[in-house]
Formats: structure tokens, sequence, C-alpha cells
């Protein structure tokens, strides 16, 4: 890769690099970090990340969650989907749809996920679609 890929990482892979700061997700968090990958948002998807940190299994206090935003959201570029979003490929999870929306009007080169919901549906779309392993992998091969 000659440039850095712009990745949209969906929550549970962005929980996993931030919460569990020794986890086997952990380099995903320093490949942002590093530059290495550009993650990007929407309100949509940063808004469900902020849900998802007050769940009670995370046992997160609000400074816990704001402290983890800020090792996440200011390495990110923020996408605005406009009032009418593109089309995308039809799935099972209606939650995963701000995610296709934010890769295709972004221009993303990688959808970052586990779902596979998502994954099922990687051959209909411009955009890779792989699991955090997979984009870890190729981020190690590109240095």
């Amino acid at each position: 890769m000659s440039r850095v890929p712009c990745v949209v990482l969906d929550t549970n892979t962005v929980l996993s690099a931030l919460v569990f700061a020794h986890g086997r997700l952990a380099a995903l968090r320093d490949a942002w970090k590093n530059r290495a990958c550009e993650p990007l948002v929407s309100t949509s998807t940063a808004d469900e990340l902020i849900r998802a940190l007050t769940y009670p299994k995370f046992k997160l206090d609000p400074a816990e969650q704001n402290e983890l935003l800020a090792d996440y959201l200011p390495w990110c570029r923020t996408v605005v989907i406009p009032d009418e979003p593109p089309k995308t490929p039809p799935c099972r999870d209606p939650f995963d749809i701000p995610f296709l929306q934010l890769a295709v009007v972004g221009k993303a080169d990688f959808l970052v996920t586990g779902d596979a919901d998502l994954l099922s549906i990687k051959a209909k779309i411009p955009f890779k679609i792989v699991t955090p392993d997979a984009l870890l992998t190729k981020l190690a091969a590109a240095r």
C-alpha cells in the first residue's frame, strides 16, 4: 500500500482495541495512533460507539468512557453521510447499514469486522470487508 488505507472499524472491533488494552487487537489501536491506517467515522457510527461504552458489562465510569473516546476519535476522519445515503447491499442486521454507508461515502479501502453478516456480503461491494486480524496482517506487510 503506497498510501495509508482508510478503514471503517465496526463497533465491536473498536471496543476490543480500546477496552482490552492488552488484548489481541491492541495492535490495531497502535496502528491508528501511528497513522498506519485512517479510521473513518460518521455521526451514526460514533453514536453507536458512545452508546456501547456505557454497557454495564464494561464497568466504565463516564471519565473512563471519555478517555477511551479520546484515544480513538481524534485519530479518525469524520465523513458526512448525505441526506440521501448511498444504496448498499441487503444486510440482515439494520445496525450494519451505517457502516456500509460510511465505507461507500468515505471511499474506504476496508471495512473491518468479525460480523458474519457483513463478511457474507463482501463480494457485493466496492471495498474489501476483512477481519481485524486480516487488516493487521496487511498493515504489517505494508511496513
